[in-house]
């Protein structure tokens, strides 16, 4: 049991405070509503004061996103998703609704953040502004979603699409992951143990064979000389990589970002791929924010940061600007030369028709069935691709290892 401090509203509209014992927060709630009394702010009486709900959360909340296993993934808000939808589509009250599904939270971060989301929702804030203050948590397009959701009054509705797009997200993401660790992994042990052999193992047998011959076979002399730059360099070659590998990160994140994702589009089978889920990502996006009443333009701005890619995002930044100047979306759409004919055809044919939203939500399941090959067929590729590399690798060192001894074999003693 708790003391918890309360403000409510009763029934001929007057204010009222105090504070009251009770289990939880739902239990107080529940026994001031028999008494006719409507909470609008609740807190427990050893909240330290001077800092606010959403100061405070936001504070936890940042160290809570950072560090370790108390982080909020995108699975956790994905869960969290799907239950406000299943308890809103039941026709619960959203107010209730958060309180449930808070309480079946079992990291103690999601637990915290939506205590602080109902604490504000309750004291008079709308969801999407409570969800404001968790700005690295919820995206642009989730907050877009849910302020349609509110302001049209079909909340339920947007939450269960927002579910949809959110579900799709994380299993391209975890065939993605499951596609690539497993060849990732074995490239990285063969890699490692190559450096091994090369530095450790090879010198010594080598040594024994270069004294009995005039000519050492290239491939033989490339490896050696190799093995003695590692023995004399490695620590050199770490640094330069770990700095080339720095830069790179800030040269993708800043003025290389869009010659960076340029390239990616480019990649055989990966760009396919990439493109196929942006296409898949716009469709089922522009659908859903212009079906609740978004206009085009805000759409748009909304859009362009889901696709994951800033060439594209280029383009539809172009697309918008023409927009605002009068033009159709299906010309500036043609126009780029980086969105597929099918879609410029259904974006034409639903702005002549007025039904843009319901032909781009069909044709999104159209786009996702064909991302879902492209991923197919990547993951088919992929590891082929570097268990070919790591192949190529092993088989130089073993030519440069036996041709010597080979050619000691037949007689020769030079190339």
């Amino acid at each position: 049991m708790g003391q918890f401090f309360y403000k409510a509203v009763d029934q001929s509209g007057g204010h009222i405070t105090g504070t009251i014992e009770a289990a939880d927060r739902r239990s107080v709630v529940g026994s001031l509503a028999e008494k006719g009394q409507f909470v609008i702010e609740l807190a427990e009486e050893a909240q330290a004061p001077g800092v606010s709900g959403g100061e405070k959360a936001a504070l936890d909340l940042g160290k809570f996103v950072r560090f370790g296993s108390r982080r909020i993934t995108s699975k956790d808000i994905l869960a969290m998703t799907s239950q406000l939808s299943a308890a809103l589509q039941a026709g619960l009250p959203l107010l209730n609704g958060l309180e449930i599904i808070g309480e079946q939270q079992h990291k103690p971060v999601m637990k915290e953040m939506l205590g602080e989301i109902t604490k504000s929702v309750s004291s008079g804030q709308s969801l999407s502004e409570a969800m404001a203050n968790y700005e690295r948590v919820f995206s642009p397009l989730y907050l877009s979603m849910v302020r349609v959701g509110e302001t049209g009054g079909i909340l339920e509705r947007t939450t269960a699409e927002l579910a949809k797009i959110l579900d799709r997200d994380e299993k391209i993401k975890t065939n993605m992951k499951n596609a690539s660790a497993y060849p990732i992994f074995v490239l990285c042990v063969g890699l490692v143990s190559a450096i091994v052999v090369i530095t450790w193992i090879l010198p010594t047998i080598l040594a024994t064979i270069s004294g009995e011959m005039a000519v050492l076979p290239w491939p033989t002399r490339m490896l050696m000389a190799l093995s003695q730059f590692i023995k004399s360099y490695g620590w050199l070659v770490v640094i330069l990589l770990v700095a080339g590998w720095y830069w790179l990160r800030r040269w993708r994140q800043g003025s290389g970002r869009i010659k960076w994702d340029a390239f990616k589009l480019k990649i055989p089978a990966l760009g396919s791929v990439l493109r196929t889920i942006a296409v898949g990502r716009f469709a089922r996006t522009l659908g859903a924010l212009t079906k609740g009443g978004v206009t085009i333009l805000e759409s748009l701005s909304v859009v362009r940061d889901t696709l994951g890619n800033e060439l594209l995002g280029r383009d539809i930044d172009e697309v918008a600007e023409k927009v605002k100047t009068g033009s159709s979306l299906a010309g500036p759409l043609e126009a780029s030369e980086h969105f597929p004919l099918l879609l410029v055809q259904i974006v034409s044919i639903g702005e002549q028709t007025g039904k843009l939203d319901e032909l781009l939500l069909n044709a999104a399941d159209t786009f996702d069935a064909e991302a879902d090959s492209a991923i197919a067929r990547f993951i088919a590729i992929f590891p082929a691709i570097l268990i070919l590399l790591l192949a190529l690798v092993i088989g130089f060192i073993i030519a440069a290892t036996l041709l010597p001894i080979v050619m000691m074999s037949l007689g020769g003693f030079g190339l």
